[in-house]
Order: C-alpha cells, then structure tokens, then sequence
C-alpha cells in the first residue's frame, strides 16, 4: 500500500522542491515507485529539477482539477539514468501558463478532487510513495494535502520566522492526527552547531528532526537545474538525503 507524504514549509524559500525532487530520486534508486505531485499551483517549478519541459498540448494537474482530464493522464514519466535496481519515478506537474495560474488565484478548485487524485494515482501507478510537494503557508489545499498525509515533513531554516511559522504547522498537522510527523532544518551556517540546534528544535517541537543540511554552495551553483544527488552521489548532501530517505521508508 502506498504511503502519502506531504512535504511543506510555512514559508517560501526553504529549498522544499529540491529536497522533494532529491527524495523522490534517492526512494526510486533502491527500487520503489514513487510519484511527485506538484500542488505548488500558484508558483510550481519542481519540473524544472526533474528536466521536465511544459507542453500546452498535455494535460497537467490543473486540467484535472477543472474536470478536462482524469489524473493518470496529467502523469509524466521522469527520464532520469536508471541506476541498477532504479524503478520508476513520475511527475504530475502544475501548469505554468500565466492564464492558468492567475484561473486557480481567481476561481479556485474543489480541493476535495485532489484528495481523490492522491487515491487514484497511488492505485492506478502501483506507488510504493506518492510525494506531495506543498504550497508554502496554510490554505485549504495545503491543509486537505496534510490531512490526508502518512507522512509530513516540515522544511525549515535556521530562521526565527520559519521557527515561528513552522510551529503553527506542527500544531495543526498534531490536531489533523498525521501519524508520523518529522522536522528537516534546511541551508544551516557552517558555524553552527548541528548537535545544538537538533536538539533545540526537538526540544521546542516535540517532534524528531529527521536530517540537517549545511548550506551547500555546490547546490546553489547547479541552480535547479538536475537532481543534485544524481550529479553528486558521493556529497555530503546526498549522503543525508539517503539519510532522510531511509527514514522515511521506515516510520
């Protein structure tokens, strides 16, 4: 059976699709089928990491919330070098036509389709992991993707608004009853201390900090531009994602 899990951030910037992008990667090499779905609707950009160009000609995530398409035909099949043992890895993107964006900020969508959406896709593509790539922030999209969640991941900086923000999250998603809620601190200074801030945060959260990742300057200069743990299997970066990976197949 598939597991759901949402990965969110209270605020933008936090470097949550590339993370989501570099899960969803390190999950399918050791053999699982995993989806990543793009709910980031007004700002999407996770198939960018995954090399995926936008075709007007194909339907995508928006289209099956207006009822034009059904959810498995938004399904893209990631072109990534299959490692031995690789298995499949699927994208569902969002729309990055400016009239579509400015459709769902304007109109909305009945969120209760996504929720069906999630069923459907695990179903139809035999998922061992759907990943739901989250608008930053609290709305109703966000909030039906942590309900419906096995697993949350809450991205955060070293930064008192993203504490701040961050611990509104882990409240709500506590009262939606998310069976297995972790923290992942994200573009930490080199000078400070990771044991320190670890146990800061578990200590102020209740919740396990699943992996910590220093500020890489190898990753801001590759830009998004591939999964960062395919072009570097060997980095330290890579290393916590597989990390972060293991545990997320374990709880």
């Amino acid at each position: 059976m598939a597991a759901i899990v949402s990965i969110h951030s209270y605020r933008g910037g936090t470097g949550k699709s590339n993370l989501t992008a570099n899960i969803a990667y390190q999950l399918a090499s050791t053999g699982k089928r995993v989806a990543v779905i793009d709910t980031d609707i007004q700002s999407p950009g996770i198939h960018v990491i995954f090399n995926v160009q936008q075709d007007a000609n194909l339907p995508c995530l928006n289209d099956y919330l207006w009822r034009k398409c059904e959810i498995e035909e938004a399904v893209v099949e990631v072109d990534v070098t299959m490692a031995e043992g690789m298995n499949k890895l699927f994208l569902i993107p969002s729309s990055t036509n400016t009239g579509d964006i400015a459709r769902i900020i304007n109109d909305g969508y009945n969120v209760e389709l996504l929720s069906e959406g999630f069923e459907r896709l695990c179903e139809k593509l035999s998922l061992d992991f759907l990943l739901i790539d989250t608008h930053p922030g609290l709305n109703e999209e966000t909030l039906l993707s942590i309900a419906v969640s096995d697993k949350l991941l809450v991205i955060l900086r070293p930064d008192q608004q993203d504490f701040e923000g961050s611990s509104i999250t882990l409240r709500v998603a506590s009262r939606l009853q998310v069976e297995h809620i972790a923290v992942v601190i994200n573009k930490i200074p080199a000078s400070l201390n990771l044991e320190a801030l670890k146990g800061d945060v578990e200590s102020a959260y209740g919740h396990p900090v699943a992996a910590m990742f220093p500020h890489s300057d190898d990753l801001m200069l590759l830009g998004s531009k591939e999964v960062f743990s395919k072009r570097y299997p060997g980095h330290q970066f890579t290393r916590e994602i597989t990390t972060l990976s293991n545990y997320i197949s374990q709880v």
